[in-house]
C-alpha cells in the first residue's frame, strides 16, 4: 500500500469526525485531528488490521506564539506491516491540557512528560505528569519561543554552603569600543599580516 493508498483507506475507514485534513509531505502521510478525537484516532490506526499502526515512535511539541492554537502536539507512529510511518497533529492553546494517550500506548507516558517539561503543554489523565529534563524546582518551559535565552536562574556550587544554590541570572559584561580593525568585527577591507603578498586577481 503506498502513501496515497493509505491516505485514501484512512479517509474512507477511520469516523469522519476524527480528521480534520490529510496531507502527503515528502511522501509522509500528515493527519490533523484535535483533542477530542485522538485517542479514537489513534486507536483505529493501531488497531485496524490493514493499518496496524502498532508503535508510538515519538511525540514532540512545535511553539507558534501567534497563533490562537499556541502548540501543536505532534504523534510519530509506524507500522511495521506497512513499511511505512504517518505523522498525527493536534493544535492546543496555552490553558487546554491535551488528552494522554498514554492508555493507547504505553510508550507515551516519558514522551508526554518530556513535551510537558519542554513546552508546558498538559495532558490530563497522565499517569506522572511531572518534570523529566530539568530540574524539580526549574522555572518556566524552556522550548517556548519566549523563554529567554539565559533563563531565568543559575546554579552554582557554593563553598561556604557546601551545595549547588540557584540565584537569578546576572550578566555582568564591561562596556567594550569596536574599532572594527579585527577581522572577527566584520570589516572586509582589513588585510591579514602576511595576506599584503598574495596575488589579487
Amino acid at each position: 500500500m503506498n502513501t496515497q493508498e493509505l491516505k485514501d483507506f484512512i479517509l474512507s475507514n477511520a469516523s469522519q469526525s476524527t480528521i480534520f485534513g490529510a496531507e502527503i509531505n515528502n511522501n509522509r502521510l500528515i493527519i490533523n485531528t484535535d483533542a477530542n478525537n485522538i485517542i479514537s484516532l489513534l486507536t483505529f490506526l493501531r488497531d485496524n488490521n490493514s493499518t496496524q499502526f502498532a508503535q508510538l515512535v515519538d511525540v514532540c511539541g512545535v511553539d507558534y506564539p501567534n497563533k490562537d492554537n499556541r502548540f501543536e502536539v505532534v504523534y510519530q507512529l509506524l507500522s511495521l506491516k506497512l513499511n511505512a510511518r504517518i505523522t498525527v497533529k493536534l493544535s492546543v492553546d496555552a490553558f487546554t491540557a491535551a488528552p494522554s494517550v498514554n492508555s493507547v500506548f504505553g510508550s507515551a507516558n516519558w514522551l508526554e512528560r518530556e513535551v510537558w517539561d519542554m513546552y508546558g503543554v498538559k495532558f490530563k489523565n497522565h499517569p506522572d505528569l511531572r518534570r523529566i529534563l530539568t530540574d524539580y524546582g526549574f522555572e518556566g518551559h524552556p522550548q517556548r519561543k519566549d523563554f529567554p535565552l539565559t533563563g531565568y536562574v543559575e546554579a552554582r556550587y557554593d563553598e561556604e554552603k557546601q551545595r549547588v544554590v540557584y540565584e537569578p541570572v546576572k550578566l555582568h559584561q564591561e562596556f567594550r569600543t569596536f574599532d572594527y580593525l579585527s577581522p572577527w568585527e566584520g570589516n572586509p577591507d582589513y588585510v591579514l599580516p602576511g595576506d599584503e603578498k598574495a596575488k589579487t586577481s
